[in-house]
Protein backbone atom coordinates (compact mmCIF):
# COMPACT_ATOMS: atom_id res chain seq x y z
CA UNK A 1 0.00 0.00 0.00
CA UNK A 2 1.19 3.07 -0.55
CA UNK A 3 0.52 6.57 1.03
CA UNK A 4 -1.96 8.96 -0.53
CA UNK A 5 1.18 11.70 -0.75
CA UNK A 6 3.83 10.25 -2.27
CA UNK A 7 7.39 10.58 -0.09
CA UNK A 8 10.11 11.92 -1.16
CA UNK A 9 12.69 9.63 -2.31
CA UNK A 10 16.41 9.69 -1.79
CA UNK A 11 18.14 11.53 -2.65
CA UNK A 12 17.18 14.19 -0.59
CA UNK A 13 18.00 17.68 -0.47
CA UNK A 14 21.60 18.51 1.15
CA UNK A 15 19.33 20.58 4.16
CA UNK A 16 16.79 18.05 4.33
CA UNK A 17 18.86 15.34 4.25
CA UNK A 18 20.72 17.03 7.56
CA UNK A 19 17.09 17.37 8.98
CA UNK A 20 16.33 13.54 8.58
CA UNK A 21 20.27 12.83 10.22
CA UNK A 22 19.29 14.74 13.11
CA UNK A 23 16.06 12.98 13.78
CA UNK A 24 16.83 9.60 12.79
CA UNK A 25 20.60 9.50 14.01
CA UNK A 26 21.68 7.27 11.03
CA UNK A 27 18.66 5.09 10.36
CA UNK A 28 16.43 5.71 7.60
CA UNK A 29 14.13 7.83 7.31
CA UNK A 30 9.95 7.51 8.80
CA UNK A 31 7.51 7.21 5.62
CA UNK A 32 5.96 9.58 7.38
CA UNK A 33 9.17 12.69 7.85
CA UNK A 34 9.19 12.13 3.98
CA UNK A 35 6.00 13.16 2.89
CA UNK A 36 6.18 15.84 4.94
CA UNK A 37 9.11 17.22 4.00
CA UNK A 38 8.39 17.11 0.46
CA UNK A 39 5.75 20.35 1.66
CA UNK A 40 8.17 22.75 3.53
CA UNK A 41 5.95 24.83 4.98
CA UNK A 42 4.42 21.30 6.78
CA UNK A 43 7.80 19.78 7.53
CA UNK A 44 9.17 23.27 9.02
CA UNK A 45 5.49 23.48 11.34
CA UNK A 46 5.25 19.25 12.30
CA UNK A 47 9.19 19.25 12.97
CA UNK A 48 8.54 22.81 15.09
CA UNK A 49 6.07 21.36 17.37
CA UNK A 50 7.75 17.74 17.95
CA UNK A 51 7.57 17.75 21.39
CA UNK A 52 10.57 15.13 21.14
CA UNK A 53 13.48 17.31 23.13
CA UNK A 54 13.30 16.88 26.82
CA UNK A 55 11.07 18.70 28.53
CA UNK A 56 9.09 18.41 31.90
CA UNK A 57 8.11 14.80 32.00
CA UNK A 58 10.26 11.96 32.18
CA UNK A 59 10.77 9.71 29.38
CA UNK A 60 8.22 6.93 30.84
CA UNK A 61 6.04 9.29 30.93
CA UNK A 62 6.24 11.06 27.66
CA UNK A 63 6.01 7.67 26.07
CA UNK A 64 2.88 6.75 27.72
CA UNK A 65 1.37 10.03 26.60
CA UNK A 66 2.09 8.82 23.48
CA UNK A 67 1.38 5.62 23.32
CA UNK A 68 -1.75 5.96 25.00
CA UNK A 69 -2.60 8.73 22.68
CA UNK A 70 -2.15 7.04 19.28
CA UNK A 71 -3.46 3.78 20.50
CA UNK A 72 -7.00 5.79 21.24
CA UNK A 73 -6.91 7.23 17.71
CA UNK A 74 -6.14 3.84 15.66
CA UNK A 75 -2.75 4.69 14.62
CA UNK A 76 -1.09 1.72 14.73
CA UNK A 77 1.88 3.15 12.16
CA UNK A 78 2.86 5.96 14.91
CA UNK A 79 1.88 3.66 17.68
CA UNK A 80 4.17 1.60 16.57
CA UNK A 81 7.08 3.29 15.44
CA UNK A 82 7.13 4.80 19.25
CA UNK A 83 6.71 0.99 20.75
CA UNK A 84 9.74 -0.41 18.83
CA UNK A 85 12.18 2.75 19.69
CA UNK A 86 10.91 3.98 22.89
CA UNK A 87 8.83 1.35 24.74
CA UNK A 88 12.48 -0.20 26.08
CA UNK A 89 14.52 2.97 26.67
CA UNK A 90 11.07 4.07 28.54
CA UNK A 91 11.15 1.18 30.55
CA UNK A 92 8.09 -0.45 29.54
CA UNK A 93 7.03 -3.93 30.48
CA UNK A 94 5.33 -5.78 27.79
CA UNK A 95 2.11 -5.44 30.24
CA UNK A 96 1.97 -1.97 30.31
CA UNK A 97 2.63 -1.65 26.38
CA UNK A 98 -0.40 -4.02 25.73
CA UNK A 99 -2.17 -1.70 28.10
CA UNK A 100 -1.96 1.26 26.50
CA UNK A 101 -4.04 -0.06 23.74
CA UNK A 102 -6.08 -2.60 26.10
CA UNK A 103 -6.73 -1.49 28.98
CA UNK A 104 -7.86 1.78 31.27
CA UNK A 105 -6.65 3.74 33.52
CA UNK A 106 -7.39 0.99 36.15
CA UNK A 107 -5.12 -1.49 35.16
CA UNK A 108 -3.01 -2.54 38.06
CA UNK A 109 0.14 -2.35 36.12
CA UNK A 110 0.23 1.16 36.30
CA UNK A 111 1.71 2.91 39.43
CA UNK A 112 -1.27 5.86 40.72
CA UNK A 113 0.14 8.40 38.89
CA UNK A 114 0.46 6.85 35.54
CA UNK A 115 -3.24 5.66 36.30
CA UNK A 116 -3.91 9.90 36.81
CA UNK A 117 -1.78 10.46 33.68
CA UNK A 118 -3.84 7.40 31.31
CA UNK A 119 -6.97 9.09 33.00
CA UNK A 120 -6.36 12.18 31.48
CA UNK A 121 -5.11 11.01 28.18
CA UNK A 122 -8.21 9.58 27.63
CA UNK A 123 -10.84 11.81 28.86
CA UNK A 124 -8.85 14.90 26.37
CA UNK A 125 -9.48 12.12 23.98
CA UNK A 126 -12.90 11.66 24.80
CA UNK A 127 -13.99 15.31 25.56
CA UNK A 128 -11.37 17.65 24.50
CA UNK A 129 -11.00 18.67 27.83
CA UNK A 130 -10.69 17.38 32.01
CA UNK A 131 -12.90 17.72 34.73
CA UNK A 132 -12.21 19.11 38.03
CA UNK A 133 -11.79 15.53 39.33
CA UNK A 134 -9.29 14.75 36.48
CA UNK A 135 -7.85 17.67 36.87
CA UNK A 136 -7.21 17.37 40.56
CA UNK A 137 -6.19 13.71 40.20
CA UNK A 138 -3.48 15.00 37.56
CA UNK A 139 -2.42 18.18 39.51
CA UNK A 140 -1.99 15.58 42.79
CA UNK A 141 1.01 13.98 40.70
CA UNK A 142 1.80 16.48 37.90
CA UNK A 143 2.90 20.34 38.23
CA UNK A 144 1.48 22.97 36.16
CA UNK A 145 4.32 22.89 33.41
CA UNK A 146 4.09 18.87 33.02
CA UNK A 147 0.69 19.50 32.86
CA UNK A 148 0.98 21.74 29.55
CA UNK A 149 3.20 19.34 28.23
CA UNK A 150 0.38 16.34 28.37
CA UNK A 151 -2.16 18.27 26.98
CA UNK A 152 0.61 19.59 24.39
CA UNK A 153 1.33 16.00 23.46
CA UNK A 154 -1.94 14.73 23.61
CA UNK A 155 -2.99 17.17 20.68
CA UNK A 156 0.53 16.91 18.65
CA UNK A 157 0.11 13.12 18.87
CA UNK A 158 -3.68 13.36 17.46
CA UNK A 159 -2.35 15.30 14.76
CA UNK A 160 0.27 12.83 14.00
CA UNK A 161 -2.20 10.12 13.92
CA UNK A 162 -4.64 12.50 11.34
CA UNK A 163 -1.45 12.59 9.50
CA UNK A 164 -0.62 8.89 9.28
CA UNK A 165 -4.00 7.32 9.10
CA UNK A 166 -5.33 9.55 6.51
CA UNK A 167 -2.24 9.34 4.77
CA UNK A 168 -2.65 5.42 5.27
CA UNK A 169 0.86 5.35 5.48
CA UNK A 170 2.22 1.84 5.52
CA UNK A 171 3.57 0.37 8.25
CA UNK A 172 7.15 0.65 9.47
CA UNK A 173 9.40 -2.76 8.56
CA UNK A 174 10.63 -2.78 12.12
CA UNK A 175 7.86 -1.11 14.12
CA UNK A 176 5.95 -3.15 16.33
CA UNK A 177 2.09 -4.01 15.63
Amino acid sequence: MSPRIAPLEPPYPPDIQAQFDRIMRGAPPLTLFRVMAGHPRAWDKFRGASLLDPGPLSFRQREIVIDRTTALNGCEYEWGVHVAIFAGPARLTEDEVRATVLDDANSPCWSPAEQALIAAVDALHTRATLDDVEFAALSAHYDNAQILEIMLLCGFYRTVSYLANGLRLPLEERAAR
